[in-house]
């Protein structure tokens, strides 16, 4: 495979492992000695209470973090004990993070857990090798470099991002970034017994919820603005024809999973309503229009669509089913992945953001040289 590159596998395993321990030290309160020892849970016996889904979860949980950092250690050079250093790197972070959870009377250490984090990320290095060996990742390697442009890994990681974002109930289908009313509240409560508190904004106009059409107005914005940035990074021509359906479909596949781990699966597609089919049918006319753009116009456009759905979902005020919705979410076994959702969701948009204007600051020799 081609080797000593930049790679896209490298952020993406830090990612993954920094969103594994935020979800496993979630929410972070009450930290306190508790008169134990951080490696105490070695010796522990079987947990009291347990369940399949905990056991699935923690298993499968490692398996791309293997398979990322060997991948990433494979795509660098790095041939030799690449295997250990996935496998061992999914045994260092679960050892961190149950000893951690010692310190959290909200969380249970497991040497159960451990031994099926390990195993898990043992079997995504092994299974990334075998796919090395059988030519698997030169393909894969060939493949990228004939579909995106040399400088694409930030993009790629963010779309690799955008469908774990979406899981999160959102007030707008696909509306990412509705984080101004929470950002305040937080702020207030900081600030609160500070004089800083008056300096914070206050809306002196009534708060009016979003009309229709301006719902479906942000719909088509928050696809297009993944969608652009796909072909901001994309090498011309008849692939984005082909990625056009590609993008369209799974984005309606991870917006009906979303509903259905929120309401139950026979409301899975209670989301796509007139306001949402009317949205994505405007982001799929926009969509072919820009097929023929040049990279760096789609990134620029990408960074238009992005400002101003930010600007109207953050000044309109959060819809009913929108926190029935969360409260779903924050309880049960979706407390596991609520925080985790809940900040790609929020920060996605914004790393796009830095995302782009780092794209449009670049030479424009190096953006057509690369198309």
């Amino acid at each position: 495979m081609v080797t000593g590159s930049r790679t896209s596998a490298w952020p993406l395993a830090v990612l993954y492992a920094s969103l594994i321990a935020y979800a496993s030290l979630y929410p972070f309160t009450g930290w306190r000695v508790q008169g134990v020892e951080p490696w105490s849970w070695l010796w522990a016996p079987w947990p009291q209470y347990w369940t399949g889904f905990d056991l699935w979860t923690n298993f499968v949980g490692y398996v791309p973090l293997g398979a990322l950092m060997v991948g990433a250690a494979l795509r660098l050079g790095w041939r030799r004990g690449a295997f250990w250093w996935g496998a061992g790197g999914a045994v260092v972070l679960s050892g961190l993070v149950e000893s951690l959870q010692t310190f959290l009377p909200g969380r249970v250490p497991s040497n159960v857990d451990f031994g099926l984090n390990s195993t898990g990320g043992a079997l995504g290095a092994g299974l990334m090798v075998l796919l090395d060996r059988w030519g698997v990742l030169a393909r894969w390697g060939r493949f990228r470099d004939g579909w995106f442009a040399p400088g694409a890994h930030g993009g790629l990681v963010l779309l690799a991002l955008w469908p774990l974002a979406l899981l999160y109930p959102a007030a707008v289908p696909f509306g990412l970034g509705q984080v101004a009313d929470r950002l305040m509240l937080a702020l207030a409560d900081w600030l609160g017994d500070t004089p800083f508190l008056a300096w914070l904004p206050a809306r002196a106009e009534p708060v009016v919820p979003l009309s229709l059409l301006t719902q479906a107005f942000c719909v088509a914005l928050s696809l297009l603005a993944p969608l652009l940035m796909a072909f901001g990074d994309m090498k011309g021509g008849w692939r984005r024809v082909l990625f056009l359906p590609l993008f369209f479909g799974g984005a309606t596949l991870v917006a009906g999973l979303s509903s259905a781990l929120t309401h139950g699966p026979v409301h899975a597609w209670a989301w796509l309503s007139p306001v949402a089919v009317v949205g994505m049918l405007a982001a799929l006319v926009v969509g072919l229009a820009c097929l023929p753009l040049p990279r760096r116009l789609c990134h620029a456009l990408m960074l238009l669509c992005l400002g101003v759905v930010l600007t109207l979902l953050n000044r309109a005020p959060e819809v009913p089913y929108m926190v029935q919705s969360l409260e779903v979410w924050e309880q049960g076994r979706f407390i596991r992945f609520h925080g985790l959702s809940q900040w790609l969701g929020w920060l996605w948009p914004f790393a796009a953001i830095l995302f782009g204007l780092r794209a449009v600051a670049r030479s424009p020799g190096r953006q057509e040289a690369a198309a």
